[in-house]
């Protein structure tokens, strides 16, 4: 390729032009014109500099000055450095597929870890499984007499043996969504969670047996229902026999009549409504014991208290139990609908276990009651 200053210092030449000549007729100092002839582009302030005395001196010489500056920078291209991306080497092809072939072998290694170690999803498809063949295989439950709890689910009969010949009554689950409904031979029984139901099963118009549903589902009847069965001569009618302590009107505690149970039964109603809900038992301590308690079907709670001990406020839907080493160690404070009703419940020393809880009486009413266990 032709340069563009040996260009210029031949054109100069062959018309017997010295450097002095051009200086003293183009205005351009000596050094930029042997700088222009000799390609020295440090002889110029800028490149701007250059490009201009070039195009100048081009025109001078009588050269097309267009032609001349497409030779400075078909030079200057030459000379520029080659691009990085042209220097670095090429990754090998196989290297990418590679990387992305681990990538996803790791992926799924972390997802079988969850699959199968974190979440154990087969196994509570197992579980699951058997739950679904639990609940559809029909159980049958003979009543013996003694008060037992069972999770019974649709389908499932409870065999209550005649009072008179041989032979047993049955009774079938017929839904456990919501509530539980039972089919006797008297007919159908609908009974709601917290309700004690009695049941006069052969027709006699007098209760045979009573039920009394402690766990329903209101969405799943998978789930079942948690059913305890009692004779009717173990259950609690309550009887105004006693008396309790509870806040009146202008905010003074005053002693009130409640109903009790039966002669043989050690239960006393302190709240009276026509549904169940939620109630508050707050206990605070007067002297040390040891105490445990159980919310609803919670597992247990102990630990030791003192009269330095903070009080304890307990929240069921159904009911808690309560066991202390010393009972006149407790205060309890019942808080239910907009009564807070305080109880006393026995001398010093008596060790006791006590239940608060909703029962369902005969006369369509929901009682809350604390009764004595043995």
């Amino acid at each position: 390729m032709e340069s563009y200053g040996a260009l210029l210092k031949k054109t100069r030449e062959d018309l017997n032009l010295s450097i002095e000549e051009v200086e003293t007729k183009t205005s351009i100092t000596r050094q930029y014109i042997e700088g222009l002839e000799e390609e020295k582009n440090e002889a110029f302030p800028g490149e701007p500099y250059m490009v201009g005395f070039l195009k100048n001196y081009a025109d001078f010489l009588g050269l097309k000055s267009d032609e001349v500056l497409k030779l400075y920078h078909a030079k200057k291209i030459q000379e520029s450095p080659v691009p990085v991306e042209l220097l670095q080497k090429k990754k090998k092809k196989y290297v990418v597929p590679l990387v992305v072939i681990l990538t996803l072998a790791a992926l799924a290694g972390v997802g079988c870890y969850l699959y199968y170690g974190v979440f154990k999803i087969p196994q509570k498809k197992i579980e699951q499984e058997r739950l679904i063949a639990e609940t559809k295989k029909v159980h049958q439950y003979t009543f013996s007499g003694q008060t037992e709890t069972n999770r019974m689910y649709e389908g499932d009969q409870i065999l209550v043996p005649a009072k008179e010949g041989e032979g047993n009554i049955p009774l079938v689950v017929k839904s456990t969504i919501g509530s539980l409904i039972i089919q006797t031979p008297a007919g159908d029984q609908k009974i709601d969670l917290g309700e004690e139901r009695p049941l006069d099963i052969d027709g006699d118009s007098m209760a045979d047996v009573i039920l009394y549903v402690s766990d329903v589902d209101t969405r799943d009847g998978s789930r079942g229902a948690q059913v305890r069965m009692l004779l009717q001569d173990e259950s609690l009618i309550p009887q105004p026999v006693a008396t309790i302590v509870k806040e009146g009107e202008d905010g003074e505690e005053i002693t009130v009549p409640v109903e009790v149970a039966t002669e043989n039964s050690k239960q006393t109603v302190i709240y009276e409504s026509d549904r169940a809900f939620p109630f508050t038992v707050t206990v605070s301590f007067r002297s040390a014991c040891l105490f445990r308690y159980r919310v609803d079907r919670n597992a247990k709670v102990e630990n030791h208290y003192n009269s330095n001990s903070a009080s304890l406020p307990l929240t069921a839907q159904n009911g808690i139990r309560l066991w202390t080493s010393n009972i006149n160690a407790l205060r309890l404070q019942v808080a239910a609908g907009t009564q807070n009703i305080s109880i006393e419940i026995g001398p010093a020393g008596h060790v006791l276990v006590e239940d608060v809880k909703w029962v369902y009486g005969n006369d369509g009413k929901y009682r809350l009651v604390i009764e004595e266990v043995n």
